[in-house]
């Protein structure tokens, strides 16, 4: 995926700043502690897509942190502050937004208040569109940290060391993703995806509780999958050798919509399914 960085604009708290000359204090709670969450929304013709389930995943995790907010008003407030944005960066056919949100307090590890402020970025896509990968993806499994069933496991916190040191893995044994694991061995998720494997005419995911990330692609495509009349195992427990024996694997996110895995270890696999259902994710939209 493609994205251009020229004459950007940043949004913070609902006004527009030039993104080379904005700065953020160093006392600010995101970087002392992790105190946030973060939304990542791909637009499509200026529309941020699947807005409301964004913002219910939002919601739910600023009341898990504590935070002191309307979320109608919030709701309404972000929503213009995105389409300024996307005026000001003139990023009108495809773009990627992340939208982080963390407290605004003094304190150390027990803020004085609740309240928060925003940031809002963008970057332009090549398309409008979901688009298939042309390459499968090679990927390996990365076992260093595992990841934990939580209340905040479901939600995008500021705090991804497992997702970074997965990434550091990726790029040192010249990779194109990995999947993390839990403290059971079974496979979870990849760093900023989920997981999907076909097996005959069963598409099979894992379930929540194994510790991901409560993907909103991830639910699209479900839907769409049972529409097509696939077999589906939605609360699986993956291990290494469930990769081996499928058919397909694919990942699923905001962003990229679905990207097809080629290889894993000496194990080839097809895409037949993942075209099938990026062609009904774009018909959808």
């Amino acid at each position: 995926m493609q994205y251009s960085l020229k004459g950007q604009f940043i949004n913070f708290n609902g006004n527009n700043f030039k993104q080379n000359t904005f700065a953020l204090s160093y006392n600010n709670r995101a970087f002392k502690y992790g105190d946030g969450i973060f939304e990542t929304i791909r637009t499509a013709n200026k529309k941020p897509l699947f807005a409301n389930e964004h913002f219910t995943r939002l919601f739910y995790g600023m009341k898990l942190l504590k935070f002191d907010f309307d979320s109608e008003i919030l709701k309404t407030t972000l929503n213009k502050s995105i389409m300024l944005l996307l005026d000001a960066n003139k990023h009108f056919a495809g773009a990627r937004i992340r939208l982080t949100i963390y407290r605004d307090a003094e304190g150390l590890y027990t803020p004085q208040t609740n309240k928060f402020n925003y940031l809002i970025e963008t970057q332009e896509l090549e398309t409008n569109k979901f688009k298939l990968n042309k390459k499968g993806y090679k990927i390996g499994v990365f076992k260093d940290i595992k990841l934990r069933y939580s209340e905040f496991s479901s939600i995008k916190t500021l705090n991804s060391l497992p997702y970074i040191l997965a990434g550091i893995y990726k790029k040192e044994n010249k990779l194109d993703d990995c999947l993390l694991t839990n403290s059971l061995n079974m496979i979870v998720e990849g760093i900023s995806s989920n997981l999907f494997l076909v097996k005959d005419k069963t598409i099979i995911t894992p379930a929540l509780n194994e510790g991901g990330i409560h993907g909103i692609t991830k639910n699209i495509i479900i839907d769409i999958a049972l529409a097509n009349k696939f077999s589906l195992i939605e609360d699986a427990e993956i291990r290494e050798t469930d990769l081996l024996n499928a058919d397909e694997v694919f990942l699923t996110n905001s962003i990229s919509g679905i990207t097809w895995v080629g290889a894993y270890k000496n194990k080839r696999y097809f895409n037949k399914t993942a075209k099938l259902l990026i062609a009904d994710l774009n018909a959808f939209l």
